[in-house]
């Protein structure tokens, strides 16, 4: 699938690459609506198609995955209310044996992710996935989302990097067109980001179902 021979360095996407999707799926589609249709006095049903609409108006834009932002949109606690259901936070199978192996192959592994930094926070304390990583990449620090244009210049300032040399996983399609559109050589999609939905089909990328598709080409080198 990929000629490892020629790849130094691999950036990773965390959630939905890494951790299961499961957990934020849960979370802004079940767990804040219910807890902001018990703050309002609202039908969850009610609340949830209100929560789902405002979702979208900013899907995609920094602010939507900004956890300081919903706080002050829907006066709840979402810092709080993630480690509610913190439990359900899980590495996708195979992950921690693909990042060791990266590691043993001398190949540097970077975390490159829009998760704001409190979420960042809470799921690398709750995985001790930290300790795989050479260099972690929050887009909250740089001001910008990994689909907007800019955004992997400044990566490429902060974390020098060949594109012909590196390799980016991501689930997300539009961070993955603009990953494209910068010029990176070398790009893999994740197809089954939620464990307890089916995998999707997406046209264009090479891609994986599970990371264990990786391995035998990385311990061949």
């Amino acid at each position: 699938m990929l000629d490892w021979q020629n790849i130094d360095t691999v950036f990773l996407d965390m959630d939905g690459t890494l951790l299961d999707l499961h957990f934020d799926n849960h979370f802004w589609l079940e767990h804040v609506p219910l807890r902001y249709a018990e703050a309002r006095g609202l039908d969850p049903e009610v609340a949830k198609h209100d929560l789902l609409e405002r979702y979208r108006d900013i899907e995609g834009t920094l602010d939507w995955y900004c956890i300081d932002h919903w706080s002050r949109e829907l006066g709840l606690d979402i810092a709080i209310l993630k480690q509610e259901v913190d439990h359900l936070i899980a590495v996708h199978p195979h992950v921690i044996e693909l990042l060791e192996l990266l590691a043993k192959r001398g190949i540097r592994r970077v975390l490159v992710t829009n998760a704001h930094q409190k979420a960042l926070a809470l799921k690398l304390s709750k995985t001790q996935l930290g300790g795989h990583f050479e260099q972690i990449v929050c887009a909250h620090d740089l001001k910008l989302a990994k689909e907007s244009p800019g955004f992997w210049s400044l990566v490429q300032d902060l974390v020098p990097f060949s594109l012909d040399r590196t390799l980016f996983i991501d689930d997300s399609p539009s961070v993955l067109h603009a990953a494209r559109a910068f010029g990176f050589r070398w790009l893999i999609a994740v197809l089954q980001p939620d464990s307890r939905r089916p995998a999707r089909q997406l046209e264009g990328f090479q891609s994986i179902h599970s990371f264990s598709e990786l391995l035998p080409g990385l311990r061949s080198i």
